[in-house]
């Protein structure tokens, strides 16, 4: 390159707009690298979700279902019992009394033979009984049922275990006896030690109950504590002391705070061992941080004209607080909680401490009744050999994801509910 060229204006200005071009080029080049790179993140995140929805839903249809044997129980004659006995206290002991057990085990007999009673799961006939207290004028009739089948047969009907009950379970099927049903009593019972009888209500009842008590608990005083931090609270060092202390507690491991509960509730009320209220009380130490953490960012997202402008016109700092600072907190506070909450409905190992896995094989009736939760009870089941208690398993999962989707759905939803623009 000449000198000339290189004091020429012209040729300068040149040189000038073709760098400028170049390291124009390679910040829209990595722009768009940075874009697909994001989309492909985000695209494979989607994926993976996809694939854990579609494997525990497949995996879960198989959960909601169970072998059944259909066949007819004549009825009429066959039992002494007045219809209005079925309205009175302990409609099942009577049926039980009048010999209902036997009418159906004599029913299945005669529709599959002498080996009928280890064809029929244990304790069939309290479906039946269930079914005339519904309605007592079936006394009078011929029954249709759908009945629960043994174990035994469930599993030959899926390939499994005795050949020659194999062979009996293929010629039920062929002839239509013995199918797959949905089984409606899933939702509704507790745990057993039958995967066909098992069932989930017992475990989503105390989910419920465990995380009310954490919810009462945990809200409050975590909002509260926000709130002084970030409004009251001089900022001196053992303030620091505090932040410091609520941040690696919201880092601790969960099974820390099981040790803790087991510690401290279970010393102080020894006979509520497995009860929704210690589990309450345990999950709501765990969540507490990430409350506080949650609606200190919350507090400070709101802008400090509103205080200004508050105190301006003479509201005390009260008013402030309450009246303005933390409506306008308020969406991001409830965001904060529900997810911290779902958290907590996922935990196992706390209350594995606490010994909320223990075998309860009726709902709990209030906070202080043993009872179990949807995490530990897909924990215990997990640990079945037989394959019927790995298809409820997925389907008790199922349940729980549906669980946690309408939790998070529900912050999405307070939070718009509740958002303020300025």
């Amino acid at each position: 390159m000449s000198a000339a060229s290189e004091t020429d204006p012209a040729a300068v200005q040149a040189r000038r707009q073709a760098m400028m071009a170049r390291g124009l080029a390679r910040r829209k080049t990595a722009d768009r690298n940075f874009r697909l790179l994001g989309f492909v993140a985000v695209a494979f995140s989607g994926l993976m979700l996809l694939l854990l929805l579609i494997n525990m839903t497949s995996a879960g249809i198989g959960g909601f279902q169970r072998s059944e044997l259909r066949f007819e129980i004549p009825l009429a004659g066959a039992m002494q019992i007045d219809a209005e006995r079925l309205t009175q206290p302990d409609p099942l002991g009577g049926l039980e009394l009048v010999g209902l057990p036997k009418v159906v085990e004599n029913a299945a007999v005669k529709a599959f033979g002498p080996d009928a009673g280890d064809m029929l799961a244990e304790g069939a006939w309290r479906e039946v009984a269930d079914m005339l207290i519904e309605d007592p004028s079936r006394l009078s009739n011929t029954l249709k049922v759908s009945l629960p089948a043994s174990d035994a047969l469930a599993s030959a009907q899926r390939g499994e275990r005795d050949p020659a009950m194999q062979v009996v379970a293929r010629k039920l099927v062929s002839e239509g006896k013995l199918v797959r049903a949905f089984d409606k009593g899933f939702l509704s019972r507790s745990d057993a030690t039958s995967p066909q009888s098992v069932g989930i209500w017992g475990a989503l009842k105390g989910s419920m109950l465990t995380m009310f008590v954490t919810l009462i608990l945990a809200f409050p005083v975590g909002v509260l504590s926000a709130l002084y931090l970030e409004e009251y609270a001089p900022k001196n060092r053992w303030t620091e002391m505090i932040e410091i202390s609520i941040n690696n507690l919201a880092a601790v491991p969960s099974i820390i705070f099981g040790l803790l509960g087991l510690a401290v509730f279970l010393v102080i009320f020894p006979n509520l061992r497995s009860a929704p209220l210690i589990g309450g009380m345990t999950l709501a130490l765990m969540t507490m941080p990430v409350i506080v953490i949650s609606g200190r960012n919350a507090i400070k997202a709101v802008p400090p004209s509103i205080r200004d402008a508050a105190l301006a016109i003479g509201a005390s700092k009260v008013q402030v607080v309450f009246n303005h600072v933390l409506p306008l907190a308020l969406p991001g506070i409830l965001t904060g909680t529900i997810i911290g909450m779902a958290r907590a409905l996922g935990e196992t190992a706390p209350l594995l401490m606490i010994g909320m896995r223990a075998f309860v094989a009726t709902a709990p009736s209030g906070f202080t009744s043993p009872s179990s939760v949807l995490p530990v009870q897909i924990f215990l089941w997990s640990d079945e050999i037989d394959r019927g208690f790995v298809e409820r398993t997925s389907a008790a999962i199922v349940v729980l994801l549906v669980f946690l989707l309408m939790m998070n759905g529900l912050a999405i939803y307070m939070r718009n509910r509740f958002e303020k623009r300025w």
